[in-house]
């Protein structure tokens, strides 16, 4: 049931936003980390958390324990990343970068 639940509001889009950040993104040391987290693994398919490859990142409604649970089982085409890929703290940051993202647009 959980996975219906998580797949249901992964495909939950938003629309795609072109417009830049207003003002340079303010971002604490936790978002630090999670930015490197997300330029090493996310940005590809999703440039700046926009819609690329993959859905645009900035708006998406999930709370953080659902975008932990996406990042480590994948959804679609959107691959799983393991422990050994992205650790614990580093999924955390990256979480962490996400919020920090949304909350600028």
């Amino acid at each position: 049931m959980k996975l219906l639940v998580l797949l249901a509001l992964a495909g939950c889009g938003s629309a795609r936003r072109t417009e830049p950040i207003a003002g340079p993104l303010a971002l604490d040391e936790m978002a630090e980390r999670g930015e490197r987290v997300f330029f090493r693994y996310c940005h590809q398919c999703h440039p700046f958390g926009e819609g690329g490859v993959g859905w645009s990142l900035n708006e998406k409604p999930l709370p953080g324990f659902l975008i932990r649970a996406q990042t480590r089982a994948g959804v679609g085409a959107m691959p799983a990343f393991g422990r050994d890929q992205i650790g614990p703290d580093e999924l955390d940051a990256l979480v962490h970068y996400l919020v920090t993202l949304r909350k600028t647009r």
